[in-house]
């Protein structure tokens, strides 16, 4: 398993509230409703040299308290289910979120851990995939850049 590491991301909410709104994905509907429509999430997605063009995949997501689908187009479904999650208020005050791929061309898992930080939560992602050598070779470097853009985007929402 190759594993890629998120920066340590600061949320300015207490963890308790990030915890609550990440353990449910029902809860990130909205976020997903607004972000197709979200002018300056559509300019920075540019300033990063992708196409924003790439927001109207989430037109295709399916979700449930305890899934994520999305058809790719070239690449397919890719879903991922919570397995474990490790609620703060029960867990010395760290929280964690665990995933699996369900449907995806790769096997992978990747886990979200939330510490309570001086001015809210400090937030992390972790993932680990099976890539055969040219998998790697081909994907390694996107998705060590992917896992911390994506911990970027989880960082700015709402709490």
């Amino acid at each position: 398993m190759n594993q890629y590491e998120s920066q340590v991301k600061q949320i300015a909410a207490p963890i308790e509230s990030v915890y609550a709104k990440l353990s449910n994905l029902e809860n990130l509907r909205p976020v997903i409703e607004n972000a197709q429509n979200n002018e300056t999430l559509k300019q920075k997605i540019e300033e990063s040299g992708q196409d924003p063009a790439y927001l109207n995949m989430l037109k295709n997501v399916i979700l449930s308290a305890d899934s994520i689908a999305l058809n790719t187009g070239m690449m397919g479904t890719f879903a991922l289910d919570i397995v474990e999650r490790e609620d703060p208020a029960v867990n010395s005050g760290k929280g964690t979120i665990k995933f699996k791929t369900a449907q995806s061309p790769i096997d992978a898992n990747m886990w979200i851990q939330l510490l309570p930080g001086e001015q809210g939560t400090r937030m992390k992602l972790t993932l680990r995939a099976d890539l055969n050598p040219m998998l790697k070779i081909m994907l390694g470097n996107k998705l060590e850049a992917g896992i911390d853009k994506f911990a970027d985007m989880l960082s700015m929402i709402p709490y």
